[in-house]
């Protein structure tokens, strides 16, 4: 199973350890789309920004 990550919001604004994370994740800029594998690492990080992405599974 993988997620796609979709960023929603802009990260100005927003704390440095969330910039961060969104760079983690191969995001930047509203619209940028990241394929992910789902796993407790990725969900960690994206329920810390959760308020900048949206989150979809998809099969492999």
């Amino acid at each position: 199973m993988k997620l796609k990550i979709t960023q929603v919001k802009s990260q100005i604004g927003a704390l440095k350890a969330h910039k961060e994370t969104i760079k983690a994740l191969g995001l930047g800029r509203p619209n940028y789309v990241s394929i992910k594998p789902k796993n407790p690492q990725i969900l960690g990080m994206v329920n810390a920004v959760r308020h900048l992405v949206t989150v979809e599974e998809i099969a492999d």
